[in-house]
């Protein structure tokens, strides 16, 4: 054996499994830029809920504060 390290050959990871390939794009094949594509959109449903949460809490709390101040 030589003293040289294996060299690996110059490749890319999916984004959407983290497998490495050979070749071009983002992803390794068309199931995993689908399955992406369906997990961006669930993790924006997810904030968008929670945005939403939180705007309906702060309302509600101003609600109760000026209400109990009009009193």
């Amino acid at each position: 054996m030589s003293d040289q390290p294996e060299r690996i050959p110059q490749h890319r990871h999916c984004l959407g499994c983290g497998k490495a390939f050979v070749g071009d794009g983002e992803f390794c094949g068309i199931e995993c830029k689908g399955s992406a594509g369906a997990d961006a959109k669930k993790k924006i449903r997810r904030l968008a809920l929670i945005w939403l949460a939180i705007v309906g809490a702060t309302v509600v709390i101003a609600a109760i504060y000026y209400t109990a101040q009009g009193s």
